[in-house]
């Protein structure tokens, strides 16, 4: 396995081969425009495209996001769905326990969101399987669409699930950055949910920290990622220039990724 590229304030591209599949992938990651530091970090790895979004200030936040991305670096590649999340969720009790040994001195105890797709292989047929836990998100693009896949760990994703608030309302509400699930943090074990779906050629995944959706609508991201004409690169880069435009109170990750025709 080739070494974990662990990617913070830069904007990056490249290309995997796993097996007969080529993957091209793209990733931005940005400061914001209000936060002195970034805690964001993303890794892209031969079938393993991962984002965590780290928590507790300056080092704390950062050393907490790479550590869960260095810890999920070792998931297997082409394996069956049910042996990559199984893998997934044993690593991510793993990661709990190497962030909370981070903990020193600091009144905020370092944690992180984690989410991604990981490669795997069902009835000979390419799979991503899709994990988070807390609100980073996961969505796929196909058709030109963007689908969401993964669900906020969040107090406003919750009371929009039960009826209190509209999504609209959620993009506005003081508790929006309050996040139910974590690793780190004081928290109990992960809980992290899955997702399995196809990987067709064509189709591309995207990973975001929450300062892209937090200053971007989902259509707002679908216009974008459109507009780049298939580029990766060129949207990752655009993706970052909205948010940016539209605030960039936080930091700013984006990771894309597709199976080549």
């Amino acid at each position: 396995m080739s070494e974990p590229m662990i990617l913070r304030d830069v904007v990056s591209t490249g290309t995997d081969e796993v097996g007969d599949l080529r993957l091209d992938w793209a990733v931005a990651c940005h400061v914001g425009s209000v936060r002195p530091a970034n805690e964001d970090a993303a890794l892209a790895l031969d079938g393993r495209y991962l984002l965590a979004d780290g928590m507790g200030g300056h080092e704390s936040g950062e050393l907490a996001s790479e550590a869960a991305l260095q810890t999920l670096a070792s998931a297997p590649v082409g394996r069956s769905l049910a042996e990559t999340s199984g893998a997934l969720e044993g690593l991510l009790v793993e990661a709990q326990d190497r962030i909370g040994a981070l903990d020193g001195e600091s009144a905020r105890r370092a944690g992180t969101t984690a989410t991604g797709v990981v490669l795997a292989t069902e009835h000979d047929t390419p799979h991503w399987v899709a994990f988070n836990i807390g609100d980073s998100r996961t969505y796929l693009i196909t058709g030109g669409r963007l689908v969401p896949v993964s669900m906020d760990h969040s107090q406003v994703q919750e009371l929009v699930n039960s009826g209190v608030l509209t999504a609209e309302q959620a993009r506005v509400d003081p508790r929006r950055n309050v996040i139910t699930r974590a690793l780190g943090a004081g928290m109990a074990a992960p809980q992290a949910d899955f997702y399995a779906f196809r990987a067709r050629p064509g189709d591309a995944v995207l990973l975001c920290s929450d300062g892209l959706n937090g200053e971007l609508t989902d259509a707002e991201i679908e216009t974008v990622v459109t507009a780049a004409e298939g580029d990766l690169e060129v949207a990752a880069e655009a993706l970052i220039e909205c948010a940016l435009a539209s605030g960039g109170h936080d930091n700013i990750t984006v990771l894309l990724v597709r199976i080549a025709d």
